[in-house]
């Protein structure tokens, strides 16, 4: 099963794993750096990593349209059917589930919360997708644990990771976490949207190359990458 990942800028990433498409932490409206509409995209689930604005973006206006399964931590799925949306399926941190795109596990990640309301978000989280024999890490916002190194113990094909400093680990930290993950494919997000989150990815990539066995992939908004 081929799986393409689409990066639309800071950390909006489209997942196509055979014929279920994915769609994760879509900020669209507002994000300088996106290349697509809301309204041209048709997931049929949406991730949602945490409650910051940036994270929960369009989602209740791409679900209501599209009809996807938003899937969340408990207490963003609470707030979600609290804007009179249902369809939502709710797990937390080292809980997994069989969807029929794969096996989703919610993954610890050191961050905030707070949804645009000021409501609890419950903890932030990341995702580990299993897909066949290929696994899909989407770290979400965070700073470097040491347990990633746990997570890369599973095998990670390809490694989505934030470099841009001061919200979420910064481009030093990042190389760290390749390390401890050893992805085979590493793709870097979060950088570049805002000036205080400016970043230089193919610098970065190339210290990935020298330091690690990965493969970086440095995306433009709306590019991809397939396994």
């Amino acid at each position: 099963m081929s799986i393409k990942a689409t990066w639309y800028g800071h950390a909006c990433i489209g997942l196509e794993i055979g014929e279920h498409r994915l769609l994760a932490d879509p900020f669209l409206s507002g994000n300088p750096a996106a290349t697509v509409s809301p309204d041209r995209l048709q997931p049929h689930y949406i991730l949602v990593s945490h409650g910051h604005g940036d994270h929960v973006g369009d989602a209740l206006k791409i679900a209501r349209r599209s009809g996807a399964t938003i899937i969340s931590n408990y207490e963003i799925c609470t707030w979600f059917q609290k804007q009179g949306y249902s369809n939502v399926h709710s797990q937390h941190i080292g809980g997994g589930y069989h969807y029929p795109f794969g096996y989703l596990k919610l993954t610890i990640a050191h961050h905030g919360s707070a949804l645009p309301d000021g409501s609890y978000g419950g903890n932030p989280c990341g995702f580990l997708i299993t897909a066949g024999e290929r696994k899909v890490y989407l770290a979400g916002d965070t700073g470097l644990f040491y347990d990633m190194k746990l997570i890369g113990e599973e095998g990670v094909s390809l490694a989505f990771l934030p470099i841009g400093d001061n919200y979420t680990m910064g481009p030093e930290d990042a190389l760290r976490a390749v390390k401890l993950i050893q992805p085979q494919k590493v793709v870097p997000i979060h950088y570049n949207t805002f000036d205080v989150v400016r970043q230089d990815p193919h610098a970065w990539a190339e210290q990935v190359r020298r330091e690690t066995q990965a493969e970086p992939v440095v995306l433009q908004p709306g590019e991809s990458v397939t396994l």
